[in-house]
């Protein structure tokens, strides 16, 4: 008997619709607006399937937790062969029409995404702390960010334009971009909305359509997403979701109708996505890993510092990809330990819908770590300056969830965990070094390019670290120094494989190819 997957791929793609049973459909959870209790009842994680929020028939389902207290809140599914071929033929159907929408219309449509993800924000961020676990100000800045985007995502008139040159007399030549077609994303956990709208927009500005794995930590933004834009006007099938571990990601990697891929995600599993990606000849883009440094100067302003240290190392509680790891401090700039201490030790880690400095991380496997590298760097004879194991949220109802304080380290060296592997969480650790140059070469020489800032009120010394640092994300007196839409991504070695970044200017040529048309009129005569 032949297997499900060997029998489609034996049936003509214009009938595959009619053999794949059709998918219940399913309504969208409630916004929440408290923590779950023990007791709640887990609702089903829709898939989003040709303008369709569905429930799959997987036989396989996962626990999705809220992260301050460790209930489930949900069920996601890994998404069935047959559930994907459906999304990715969709995608694929949908794709041949929408294409060839003119890019005026596409821009209004973009346009009209924008007013309605700007009216679901609370929405869209109450999810995210469900989910996720961010506090509500992080959930609510994830949106924003990801708004940014979407706006960046209305100029496709100037980034695509048309450009040509008469080459010759009565001949020209002229280059215009087009879609490249079905666009697989693969999603993280940390930042549910933002980095979802670093794809969506832009494929529906440019004439593609797209098939995206939310991260199964916290799914269920990726529908909301999706029905967002269907309510925009986008036409059924550009926007698809399906859900999954290693079989949704190979899928997408490697099905033939996917013409790119994009990723963001760990080192290990990016890694596969582009070897996997460019094996089937696919675009890719993949964000991987960080080990991001910032350098304090003797001449920094203290209080710039002391704001930094906290939006660099606790914002979103410290799961982003540029979360300072190492605070190095040159020279006398070691006298401000005391008050850079001080300040880390007034910060709380609360749950989310309670909008403290942070919230839990978005796993007990996550937060088992961060304890195990604490606990690895005070073996190994660090000094624990601020130890966040002993900074938790009082209360019965949040005893079980997956909160650490925020945590110092201080006399580290290579061989600890907390210098040899990336953070993502709230901690970093502080190490005195003698100059500048120092850092340089130090941070030259680690394989990791996503992020880096420096500290001074020096004009020279500031010029002189941006010059030679080899980090292509740079902040000066900016500790998170993340690129606004308009200019897109631009990391660099091992926390990126590609050749053309997220968002921005990028974005658009990653998901156009270029096609050149020369006309002759030569030697032709008019006759009116």
């Amino acid at each position: 008997m032949l297997s499900i997957r060997t029998s489609l791929n034996k049936i003509p793609r214009t009938q595959l619709k009619l053999c794949v049973r059709s998918l219940s459909k399913i309504a969208l959870p409630a916004v929440p607006t408290a923590h779950a209790k023990p007791g709640f009842e887990p609702y089903f994680t829709a898939s989003y399937i040709n303008g369709q929020a569905v429930k799959s028939d997987s036989k396989e389902w996962f626990d999705v937790y809220d992260p301050a207290t460790d209930v489930v809140i949900a069920k996601v599914p890994q998404s069935t062969e047959a559930e994907m071929d459906e999304a990715i033929d969709a995608a694929e159907k949908a794709f041949q029409s929408f294409k060839k929408l003119s890019v005026i219309k596409r821009m209004e449509l973009t346009f009209k995404y924008v007013e309605l993800l700007k009216a679901k924000t609370n929405e869209l961020a109450a999810t995210i702390v469900f989910e996720q676990g961010k506090a509500w100000s992080a959930a609510i800045a994830d949106v924003y960010r990801g708004i940014q985007c979407a706006e960046h995502a209305c100029n496709v008139l100037k980034e695509t334009e048309m450009v040509g040159l008469e080459v010759s007399t009565d001949m020209e030549t002229k280059t215009v971009r087009e879609p490249i077609g079905v666009v697989g994303s693969i999603m993280p956990f940390n930042f549910p909305v933002m980095i979802p709208l670093w794809t969506i927009p832009y494929i529906i500005a440019t004439g593609n359509t797209t098939v995206i794995k939310p991260s199964e930590f916290c799914p269920g933004t990726g529908a909301l997403l999706a029905e967002i834009a269907k309510e925009a006007g986008v036409p059924d099938g550009v926007i698809n979701i399906i859900h999954g571990k290693a079989p949704t990601v190979t899928k997408l990697a490697s099905d033939p109708r996917i013409a790119a891929v994009t990723f963001v995600g760990g080192n290990n599993a990016g890694k596969y996505v582009h070897q996997t990606a460019t094996k089937h000849q696919k675009r890719v883009q993949c964000n991987l890993g960080a080990k991001n440094h910032v350098v304090v100067l003797p001449d920094a302003d203290k209080d710039a510092v002391l704001k930094g240290v906290v939006s660099g190392a606790f914002s979103s509680t410290g799961q982003v990809c540029l979360s300072t790891d190492i605070l190095f401090l040159v020279g006398e700039a070691r006298e401000m330990i005391p008050d850079i201490v001080e300040t880390v030790k007034q910060l709380k880690a609360a749950p989310g819908f309670e909008d403290g400095d942070f919230g839990p991380v978005v796993s007990k496997q996550s937060l088992e770590r961060i304890e195990a590298v604490i606990a690895d760097a005070e073996a190994k004879g660090a000094e624990v300056l601020v130890d966040g194991r002993l900074n938790k949220p009082s209360g019965e109802e949040f005893k079980n969830g997956y909160f650490i304080g925020p945590t110092v380290l201080k006399g580290v060296k290579k061989g600890m965990r907390c210098v040899d592997e990336e953070l993502f969480g709230p901690i970093f650790t502080i190490v005195e070094v003698p100059t500048m140059e120092y850092t340089i070469d130090y941070i030259n020489k680690n394989e990791f390019g996503n992020s880096v800032a420096v500290f001074t009120q020096s004009g020279p010394a500031a010029n002189k670290f941006t010059k030679e640092i080899n980090v292509n994300q740079v902040g000066v007196n900016v500790s998170v120094p993340i690129p606004h839409a308009a200019f897109g991504f631009t990391s660099n070695k091992n926390s990126f494989l590609g050749d053309l970044h997220f968002y921005g200017p990028t974005a658009f040529k990653f998901l156009t190819h270029p096609k050149t048309i020369t006309t002759s009129w030569k030697n032709m005569e008019h006759h009116p």
